[in-house]
């Protein structure tokens, strides 16, 4: 017999003064206020999911009502509605939350522009070392388990048996591992993948800006150009200025404007470099290296750039947090549906450019830069200046979409120390002070280390398992999956392979950095 709890004890003065937490209607996860007034009292920590009340009811003054088991059977809509869900009203203050009425379209938009990128262009370096077959092979099982991965989170994002939304990455790693090993583990990776790469995209944007400008202007002008720190600023001023949009819904225009270009600079640059043909005397024959050692971690690096060819995921749970949800109406169908037509589409742009950009250079293709680069060094003078300037503005403005997004989980975080100690939403003065600072840092750092791209191989294999790895463990560890099932199988498997191949790309990192050395040009960006 399933029982409620009803209190009988007459209301008194010191009762009614004492306020009482509201519940939502049974049908809402967690949903936040309509307003930005909180509902509730709240003492919860790390997002406010917890929340602490006390009845001073005797327990033997509780009469009982049962209910009999064939009225609400097992999994039952009635017998969940029983499980009434509390309002959160610090949702209802942070940009991520701010407001939930995202949908399937929304969703395509900020997952496309957030998982496709300027480090795709690079992929056809990988083929230089693996070759044609070990390279397509590699390249397709890395899609397919960072999309299995991606589809986990999705699952993880909402539990129906606890109406608990999980609407940051790290409210669900602390879940999973616990407050301390979850620091240890994801504080750091999801600070860089967040912040890291906004500070690549102002290095990105500012040196393609000054391409631009050149590609525009030609041989024979005779405008000076600006500096590379000036570019910087530059590029830095436009994305905070466009950083000043409220919440994650309000940059849906933004995503959609950095998927199209995205999706336009990848097919232009693969389309112009497979109709102009090979290049003469070029080789497929994959790189040796001198000894076995170099060889083992030249595929590793390979093998890196291929994983880090994909990323996003750190933004997956907070893109689904902008969508109403229920147990009628689920966010994660929507949300799936979504995510589908993106990674459709960055299929369509990824193996394209890994394929045909290997076909068309071959050994040649640069290194630093790849496609983009080898499109300006072996191209220019047989393509028109106008696809030039297109690619390079197209490259600009995904740079300065993709800063919006990726910028987001800071400025949540940063709002959310404000509200947490003041019990208030944050002034629209102080969100763009606070936009402001995280911009200018990012220029900082910019101009600071710009060499910050020759770490990529050793902080992207620290940074890893976020995209590989740790879906895995948390859907071991709220799931609870059948041991020795399939799907128990499989996740420990992709779990620990991930977190081996974390240790060994992190390992080649720094073996490439004692090896070839780092050329640190602090405060002198190219």
């Amino acid at each position: 017999m399933e029982e409620m709890p009803i209190s009988t004890t007459p209301p008194t003065e010191e009762a009614d003064s004492v306020p009482h937490p509201v519940e939502a209607p049974p049908a809402q996860y967690h949903s936040p206020s309509l307003t930005r007034v909180p509902l509730i009292p709240t003492s919860a920590e790390d997002g406010g999911d917890k929340i602490e009340t006390t009845s001073k009811t005797p327990k033997s003054l509780t009469p009982r009502i049962r209910t009999p088991r064939f009225i609400t059977p097992i999994g039952s809509p009635i017998r969940r509605a029983l499980k009434l869900t509390r309002l959160d009203p610090q949702d209802a203050w942070l940009p991520i939350t701010e407001s939930r009425n995202g949908n399937a379209y929304y969703a395509a938009f900020h997952t496309l522009c957030s998982g496709i990128g300027i480090q795709a262009l690079v992929l056809p370096v990988a083929f230089t070392i693996l070759g044609w077959t070990w390279g397509i092979i590699c390249l397709a099982v890395a899609f397919i388990w960072q999309l299995y991965t991606l589809y986990l989170l999705v699952q993880l994002h909402e539990s129906p048996e606890t109406g608990i939304r999980y609407c940051r990455y790290l409210q669900l790693s602390h879940a999973t591992f616990g407050s301390k090993l979850s620091r240890l583990l994801t504080l750091f990776p999801i600070l860089y993948l967040s912040g890291g790469t906004c500070v690549a995209l102002i290095i990105v944007g500012g040196s393609t800006s000054k391409m631009f400008f050149q590609t525009v202007c030609g041989a024979t002008c005779t405008a000076k150009s600006l500096t590379p720190v000036e570019w910087y600023l530059v590029f830095t001023c436009t994305a905070v200025l466009l950083s000043q949009l409220p919440n994650l819904n309000s940059i849906a225009g933004v995503s959609l404007i950095g998927s199209v270009t995205a999706v336009g600079y990848c097919t232009l640059i693969w389309v112009v470099s497979v109709s102009k043909g090979t290049l003469p005397g070029v080789s497929y024959n994959p790189i040796e290296a001198k000894t076995d050692l170099r060889q083992f971690f030249d595929v590793l690096n390979a093998l890196g750039i291929i994983a880090f060819a994909f990323r996003g995921h750190n933004l997956i749970l907070e893109i689904q947090s902008t969508m109403p949800s229920s147990e009628k109406h689920p966010s994660r169908i929507p949300m799936w549906r979504g995510v589908k037509f993106s990674y459709f589409l960055i299929a369509m742009c990824l193996f394209p450019l890994a394929i045909g950009g290997y076909w068309a250079y071959g050994q040649k293709i640069p290194e630093q830069g790849g496609m983009l680069t080898a499109l300006y060094a072996f191209h220019s003078r047989d393509t028109s200046q106008f696809i030039l300037g297109l690619t390079s503005l197209l490259v600009i403005i995904n740079a300065v979409s993709s800063f919006q997004i990726y910028g987001m989980p800071i400025f949540d975080d940063m709002e959310s120390l404000y509200t947490r100690r003041t019990k208030k939403p944050c002034p629209w003065w102080l969100r763009a002070v606070f936009r402001i600072m995280f911009g200018f840092s990012c220029f900082f750092v910019a101009v600071a280390i710009p060499f910050l791209g020759s770490l990529a191989g050793l902080i992207g294999g620290i940074a890893l398992p976020v995209t590989l790895a740790y879906p895995c463990f948390m859907w071991l560890k709220i799931k609870k999956p059948k041991m020795c099932s399939s799907i128990w199988l499989l996740n420990w498997a992709l779990g620990l392979l991930g977190m081996a191949l974390s240790v060994f790309l992190t390992a080649a990192g720094v073996y490439v950095i004692i090896d070839t050395g780092i050329h640190a040009n602090f405060f002198k960006p190219q």
